[in-house]
């Protein structure tokens, strides 16, 4: 009765990176900084969005939203790498295991749905200013966002589930920083081909549709931004999309190769590289490609702390 117990992984050590020891202190204050400046950095947004009325549209509901989604899946996994950095235990328990996969997916394939969201909410306020709160109302808005989560829940269940139901006997290095589908998956004894094809197919649905979609909407965009006399007008409509086409192309493009490449093909460090940039870069940036150049939340952050007068 015991031997399946005995046989099969009940944790598993994360192999994290491959280090020099000298530099392993070196490392956790760069990713414990980091994270702490994600932390500061997303609650602001969130909260000067929460606090200051003129904040109060659909394109800044959106970056909330995206904000805590930020904190969310930075947070399933950088807490444990600083733990295991500052530690020589690395394990993690299977159930653990199980949860971290399930909560990172969940997110991340949320906030995929919701850039394409957001690059609807661009294309109505561009090509239809004048129904632009009509079309884009609160209840549209509170849809699309629960239209992203859901989908986010039932694809992160499935590729949890396949993940996860394939027996694990041993080894059980996981040569990653957490418990990401690819790099656990080369620890199952059994045949996962049919796990790439879902992996494919499921990438397909969670990252290029959306991409595709946010292709096709911001062709439009630009047909539209090309028909206005103005120059400034021009200027004015371009910067509005800057942001949100480049915070895209850093999240979904290392998870479109991460995800949708066969097994046999990932590289451990390559994939720890991507991780980190879709997972922690991308997190990092976000507010300060939001706010940097964007008058409305200096403004309100000026506002809200009463330092001085918000620029004009």
């Amino acid at each position: 009765m015991q031997e399946p117990n005995k046989s099969s992984v009940t944790e598993f050590i994360l192999r994290g990176f491959s280090l020099i020891p000298w530099t392993t202190p070196l490392l956790f204050s760069t990713f414990l900084i980091t994270y702490l400046l994600i932390i500061l950095g997303n609650s602001l947004i969130t909260i000067l969005i929460c606090l200051d009325s003129h904040l109060h549209t659909p394109m800044y509901f959106f970056i909330g939203i995206l904000s805590m989604l930020d904190l969310g899946y930075t947070t399933t996994t950088v807490p444990q790498l600083l733990a295991h950095l500052a530690s020589p235990k690395k394990t993690i328990s299977f159930a653990r295991c199980v949860a971290q996969m399930f909560i990172f997916l969940m997110f991340g394939i949320t906030e995929s749905w919701l850039f394409a969201m957001m690059s609807i909410d661009r294309y109505v306020a561009i090509c239809h200013p004048l129904r632009y709160k009509a079309i884009m109302s609160t209840r549209l808005c509170r849809v699309m966002v629960i239209f992203c989560g859901l989908w986010g829940v039932i694809a992160a269940l499935i590729y949890t589930v396949f993940a996860m139901h394939l027996p694990y006997r041993g080894p059980n290095k996981i040569n990653h920083f957490f418990c990401e589908v690819p790099a656990v998956l080369k620890l199952a004894c059994a045949d996962t081909s049919l796990n790439d094809w879902i992996d494919f197919i499921l990438g397909f649905s969670v990252i290029l549709v959306p991409l595709s979609l946010i292709l096709v909407i911001y062709v439009n965009i630009f047909i539209a931004i090309l028909r206005i006399h103005s120059v400034q007008g021009q200027l004015k409509a371009f910067s509005t999309c800057a942001s949100h086409i480049t915070v895209v192309t850093m999240f979904c493009v290392p998870a479109m190769v991460m995800y949708m490449r066969p097994g046999s093909e990932a590289s451990p460090e390559e994939d720890k590289k991507l991780a980190l940039f879709y997972n922690v870069i991308s997190a990092f940036l976000n507010p300060i490609i939001y706010s940097l150049r964007n008058k409305d939340v200096k403004r309100a952050f000026l506002k809200v702390t009463g330092w001085g007068r918000a620029p004009e």
